[in-house]
């Protein structure tokens, strides 16, 4: 179900995801992947008023509550996808706005370019239930693989992936899906397995029309 035929309410979980107009990159290097993942963090808060930019004069600055849990996300060149947990009223849709409209600033300030970044609003998809969500955390964790990205397109990538697999520290509220598991590597063994579902299921995942 689209964005606009879905009231995103509090305390439930959404799969997110959009790409950019026109099919084009949203990430060209490192730097601006990197920006990507930070603006998932530091937009994350009830407290923000300023821009990243400004907020780089601040490191010590209290944050706020955060809008959303954020329980997994890949980034690729050309799109992103995110499974949120709606904490707060209209919190996917002001963090989403935060975070879309500060990327979209700073990459067109970069790259000296006008107008919009990404293919109108966000798409967003109810996850009703356990076995979806966790399907969902292993596609969007492995999204990257899913597309079958290579070369300099697989170094763009940045995805919760490595929180989930070697407990690493990071952005994501994690511990909803692995606690339903042994251990991490219990984890990363049941979501390798669904890749093989995954890669021939490609075509019939509706959001990979709107993506590709």
């Amino acid at each position: 179900m689209g964005y606009r035929n879905l009231v995103l309410t509090d305390g439930e979980i959404y799969h997110i995801y959009n790409r950019g107009v026109d099919h084009r990159n949203i990430v060209e290097d490192d730097h601006d992947a990197n920006r990507f993942e930070q603006c998932l963090d530091v937009f994350n808060d009830t407290k923000l008023t300023e821009s990243l930019y400004a907020l780089t004069f601040e490191p010590n600055r209290l944050r706020g509550k955060k809008l959303v849990d954020i329980i997994a996300y890949c980034l690729n060149p050309n799109h992103f996808h995110l499974v949120l947990k709606q904490k707060r009223k209209n919190g996917i849709s002001k963090f989403m706005h935060r975070l879309t409209g500060g990327y979209a600033w700073y990459f067109n300030s970069k790259y000296k370019r006008t107008g919009s970044l990404l293919q109108g609003r966000f798409k967003a998809k109810h996850i009703s239930d356990n076995t979806y969500l966790l399907h969902a955390s292993a596609y969007v964790n492995l999204n990257d693989k899913v597309h079958q990205l290579s070369g300099r397109a697989a170094k763009l990538v940045r995805n919760s992936w490595d929180e989930y697999t070697t407990n690493s520290a990071g952005i994501c509220d994690k511990e909803m899906v692995l606690s339903q598991f042994e251990n991490s590597s219990k984890y990363k063994i049941f979501a390798l397995d669904n890749l093989p579902f995954m890669l021939s299921k490609r075509e019939g995942y509706k959001e990979l029309g709107e993506l590709e």
